[in-house]
């Protein structure tokens, strides 16, 4: 957890937001991407306890009728659907609900300063950063399910959300894990965390099998029920090292105490090694309403329709070491994390940029990797000033990457 007090590797605190928790009023809430995967996950927790919420926004990137639909049925104050081509859509589905209708990325990023207790950031990729910084700066709790905003901004994004007293909680499994069974008070203690990986659908796969893949293969991912970017990172194991690259920020740890475990069942979502030789690890069903769960309630915990883990049923965990050879995306994403510097940024709209285009059926499946590789062997890698640096370098990525895409 990283807020405006105390920082990362600090001792979590209820502070101010457990009082607002505790409050006699519904906790204000909004969700940026209410229509992915994370977002639908959300809204499934919030109308199970409507008493307990108020939704102030909600947005889309396209999803106009999705989003009108979900809107009405949670009383929402605002829908924001960032393509404006789809603003017309939005209005017409909204006539008659009191629900304000706007559109475009700036309608996104001024829904996220909204007044609200908690935000969910749930904007796949890159075009999550600026909403999720404008809700940082309002000061909020902010859930936080894109990991590419640490990536992208790691060091800027923390300076941010210390300055403004926000407070950030990870959405992700595996750092969930982690925050759970992170010692913030004792960080010397710690020897290391252990972020856990599926394998994804290519987990037994040589090089040669994973060249023909197709994009429907990628994202039929074997556990987990999530959208098609996210997927295909599993596939090349390159989520796995942006969630180093987000590790590394959120709980102030040097890459080489950062290590990825293969674990397919996914029941284990991570792991903190402690210097006395005790392993403390996080325990659950795979479904990510648990740790939306965790967020939604912080400081607190609630109910949530999870299926109880049954051990005996799973009856077997099993892990092994990720392979470098087969999986080279790891390794380009712990590369960059030592080059430091918009690297990060530089891997981030590279892989944006080649998995779409994987999924239009434009490149190959290790043509991803390849893309990646050659922005962050022909790009400088610049310490960024501020964010304007961000952007500019995630611009100038994006056309390298589109330019070797060409040449395949």
């Amino acid at each position: 957890m990283v807020t405006g007090e105390r920082g990362a590797g600090a001792a979590p605190t209820a502070g101010a937001h457990a009082a607002q928790r505790a409050g006699e009023g519904p906790r204000v809430i909004t969700i940026l991407g209410a229509t992915g995967s994370i977002g639908r996950s959300t809204m499934d927790l919030v109308t199970r306890a409507p008493e307990a919420y108020r939704v102030e926004a909600l947005t889309a990137h396209r999803s106009a009728e999705r989003l009108a639909a979900e809107a009405r049925r949670v009383g929402a104050r605002l829908a924001v659907v960032a393509d404006p081509d789809c603003y017309g859509a939005l209005k017409d589905a909204l006539a008659g609900s009191g629900v304000e209708a706007a559109a475009g990325p700036e309608a996104v990023v001024e829904a996220a300063r909204r007044p609200a207790d908690w935000v969910m950031a749930a904007i796949v990729g890159a075009a999550g950063l600026a909403p999720t910084l404008a809700a940082a700066e309002q000061g909020r709790i902010v859930a936080f399910a894109n990991k590419e905003c640490l990536v992208c901004a790691g060091t800027l994004m923390l300076d941010l959300v210390r300055r403004h007293g926000a407070t950030l909680l990870p959405v992700d499994s595996e750092h969930n894990a982690i925050f759970q069974v992170f010692d913030f008070a004792r960080p010397h203690a710690i020897r290391r965390i252990i972020l856990t990986a599926s394998g994804g659908p290519f987990r037994t796969f040589d090089r040669t099998a994973m060249a023909g893949v197709s994009a429907a293969q990628a994202v039929a991912h074997p556990v987990w029920a999530m959208g098609a970017k996210i997927s295909v990172d599993s596939a090349t194991m390159m989520n796995k090292g942006l969630e180093v690259i987000e590790a590394h920020f959120l709980f102030d740890m040097p890459s080489e105490r950062i290590d990825v475990l293969i674990h397919p069942q996914s029941v284990v979502h991570s792991l903190v090694e402690y210097r006395d030789g005790s392993v403390l690890a996080q325990l659950g069903s795979p479904d990510m309403r648990t740790p939306i769960a965790f967020t939604l309630a912080w400081p607190d915990r609630i109910e949530a329709p999870i299926e109880p883990l049954d051990l005996a049923r799973v009856a077997q965990l099993s892990f092994e070491a990720p392979d470098p050879e087969r999986f080279p995306a790891l390794r380009l994403a712990r590369a960059a994390l030592q080059s430091g510097g918009t690297a990060p940024t530089i891997l981030n709209a590279a892989n944006e940029v080649a998995v779409e285009a994987f999924l239009n059926d434009r490149i190959g499946f290790l043509d991803i990797e390849r893309v990646v590789d050659g922005c962050l062997g022909n790009m400088a890698h610049d310490p960024p000033r501020d964010l304007d640096d961000i952007w500019s370098v995630d611009a100038e990525t994006r056309h390298t990457a589109r330019a070797l895409i060409a040449e395949l």
